[in-house]
């Protein structure tokens, strides 16, 4: 006879992770979200909300753990009263931040000790806040705004992807390349489901100066990896446009870089983009950034 195997509880499986901030549709298994093994890349991919209370946290624990140094001891501390945690901890923010009140000091040889250890960590620790604030400051952002959707209309009587970004700042940027991809699910004659990777050739790919709205036309002919689809194909091939830009941000002297990403939900058919520039003899050029995403439907063919 066989015996029975106990019950074993199955195993939980981990949590997918999304790439990204939006995912580009793809998540990984078996990787971590902060690595505890690269904390600098933890500190500077933290929201400036996350990050600071990660240090809040780092600070506060490191007064704990002197101030409970200070506790284990009696006496260590002069003018605290014996076994006061609040005076010990207050002590601890004193010899972190390397400030002396002159009330309180060190009164024993084992709260010297203590107290020089934690000006050492406090010193390394202001060291290493100031320069993840500096690299947080100093990282050049690009703000370059996107229209929330892709269209697909008639352009020159051919069928045509588009997208339109703005620089979002009023100084110059100059020197703007975008290259546009779409990620597309496909079957191999093997019947092996992979996703690849095409590149959607740009009827302007490069902006010498980048002052007012850009839109990206890709023309979908008979060559194009769009062509033959339409919005419920997309969708069920799990679609994703992935445009990549670089530009040169005169104010900070240095090249900036994007991401934008669509999936198949956001690329319309039979829309184009409403105007969004307006020509005033009193004004000038205007660009309108409120209309940046506005759509209008096309008109029924003849």
């Amino acid at each position: 006879m066989i015996a029975s195997m106990p019950n074993r509880k199955p195993r939980s499986q981990p949590k997918p992770i999304v790439i990204g901030e939006a995912g580009f549709g793809l998540s990984k298994l078996g990787v971590q979200r902060f690595d505890p093994s690269d904390p600098y890349h933890v500190a500077v991919s933290l929201s400036w909300p996350g990050f600071a209370v990660a240090m809040l946290a780092a600070w506060l624990s490191i007064n704990l753990v002197f101030a409970t140094l200070y506790v284990l001891r009696p006496g260590s501390i002069a003018n605290a009263a014996s076994g006061a945690f609040s005076d010990a901890f207050f002590f601890s923010v004193e010899t972190l931040a390397t400030v002396g009140y002159g009330v309180m000091a060190p009164s024993t040889l084992y709260g010297h000790f203590v107290s020089a250890a934690e000006i050492v960590a406090g010193m390394a620790f202001t060291a290493i806040f100031t320069g993840l604030l500096f690299v947080r400051f100093s990282r050049p952002r690009a703000k370059i705004e996107a229209a929330a959707d892709a269209v697909v209309t008639m352009h020159n009587g051919q069928p045509t992807l588009m997208l339109r970004i703005v620089n979002g700042r009023v100084t110059i940027m100059s020197n703007a390349t975008v290259r546009l991809f779409i990620l597309l699910e496909e079957r191999s004659p093997e019947g092996l489901s992979f996703r690849r990777v095409h590149d959607l050739p740009l009827r302007q790919s490069h902006q010498p100066i980048f002052i007012m709205p850009w839109t990206l036309m890709h023309i979908v002919d008979g060559s194009s990896p769009l062509h033959g689809h339409d919005s419920g194909s997309l969708i069920r091939g799990r679609a994703w446009l992935l445009l990549t830009i670089e530009a040169r941000d005169h104010a900070l002297a240095t090249m900036v870089q994007d991401i934008k990403n669509y999936p198949a939900e956001q690329i319309r058919f039979d829309m184009h983009f409403a105007d969004m520039v307006v020509h005033e003899e009193a004004a000038g050029t205007t660009a309108d950034m409120s209309r940046l995403s506005l759509l209008e439907p096309d008109r029924p063919r003849a």
